[in-house]
């Protein structure tokens, strides 16, 4: 049920191990993959490499603790040589994100297709399954359906009896009114992070800003660890930013190095850090007012106070949710606790099992919720075969 990265997975997976099964995928649209069309801006973000990942809690704030266990029989590395060797060459980016070579989400699409096509998959397209008993006559049944943001999906499940952890957004930009900072829109901070005061949420990576407020890595990064964080404040949330990677001494010692080599120059025009010039004399007027056009050797101590704090805790109010829909997650699903942490088959009816993002597991972006479907569906379909050995 759900003709997605999980469901198409999973049923051409279980074909491989399984010829002589009869598979059939309903999508309820008239389109299947539409998710994997967009994502990662057309290319297909299709896994990561997961080098700069030392615990899985890194990427995946929730469904860490059962990924780590399924990764033993299907992990980033499998997908890779999955791919490469069903004809799709991939490429690992300088971020580790991994891509397919033809920079195309249809080289991933077309395998897929080429592959249900090849193996006689029956694909039904506008199915809506809205109960089991749709499906009688069926021996096994996979729920491959992705995130339901709304929870409509899941009312069928939870009268079976399974736990639903409530479905709230995850990977967002956030929005801000500030018309001095939106009217920066289309400048990219490489190195900032950006935390929640008070709690220990927090990520780094580029940030980009936009005519509603931020988005980029590190906002995606951060919305994803504290998503049920901020839909429990509705969005309207403080928020800081470390503009540069520098500690506060750090960046006083730079300060004081400014005044010293270019005492003459106006501070709007010399940046001792690495920041876009319309960002500097943004966070300069921000920080010090109308002293912002001072010379360097002007500055005292109370302005170099004030600019130190606005460079590495400088403090926003967000007001609402940005739309990010092309790889919009949701945070949520039939939870963990309802579903065996081996086959990920249901708790409460037989045969009936899940994968992808309708299991409460969802990772930041870089390609780690696809690598999740791939795991997910990929065990899936392994019970299945075992399953029916034993049959």
């Amino acid at each position: 049920m759900g003709g997605g990265a999980a469901g198409f997975f999973l049923a051409i997976n279980l074909k491989e191990m399984v010829p002589d099964m009869q598979v059939t995928i309903f999508e309820r649209s008239n389109k299947v993959l539409a998710k994997v069309e967009v994502s990662g801006g057309g290319r297909c973000n299709c896994t990561n490499s997961f080098a700069e990942i030392s615990d899985l809690q890194m990427a995946y704030p929730r469904g860490h603790r059962l990924l780590k266990r399924l990764f033993k029989g299907f992990n980033h590395e499998d997908a890779y040589e999955w791919f490469e060797n069903h004809g799709v060459e991939l490429v690992t980016q300088d971020d580790e994100c991994v891509f397919p070579k033809a920079q195309d989400s249809h080289a991933i699409i077309d395998c897929f297709l080429r592959l249900a096509q090849r193996y006689h998959i029956i694909i039904g397209k506008g199915r809506r399954i809205q109960q089991l008993e749709e499906l009688e006559g069926y021996d096994y049944v996979a729920v491959t359906t992705g995130g339901s943001p709304k929870g409509e999906g899941l009312r069928w499940l939870a009268a079976l009896g399974h736990e639903i952890e409530a479905p709230v957004p995850s990977l967002f930009t956030l929005s801000i009114n500030d018309k001095q900072l939106t009217a920066l829109q289309g400048l990219v901070v490489d190195e900032v992070t950006a935390f929640i005061p008070g709690t220990k949420m927090k990520a780094t990576g580029p940030l980009l800003l936009t005519h509603w407020g931020m988005s980029g890595p590190a906002i995606l990064k951060l919305s994803s660890y504290a998503a049920r964080w901020l839909a429990e404040h509705n969005y309207q949330q403080p928020l800081s930013i470390k503009w540069t990677p520098m500690t506060e001494t750090e960046v006083q010692e730079q300060l004081h190095h400014a005044m010293a080599k270019e005492p003459q120059k106006q501070l709007t025009t010399f940046c001792p850090l690495q920041l876009p010039q319309r960002l500097w004399t943004y966070l300069l007027e921000k920080s010090i007012g109308g002293r912002s056009r001072i010379r360097w050797s002007e500055l005292n101590k109370k302005d170099i106070n004030r600019l130190v704090n606005t460079l590495t805790n400088d403090g926003y109010q967000t007001s609402g949710r940005g739309t990010f829909k092309d790889e919009f997650v949701t945070c949520g699903g039939i939870a963990l606790s309802s579903v065996n942490a081996q086959t990920l088959e249901s708790k409460h009816v037989k045969n009936l099992y899940f994968a992808g993002e309708v299991l409460d597991i969802d990772g930041i972006t870089g390609g780690f919720n696809f690598q999740a479907a791939w795991t997910t569906a990929y065990t899936v379909a392994k019970a299945i075969c075992e399953a029916e050995k034993q049959a």
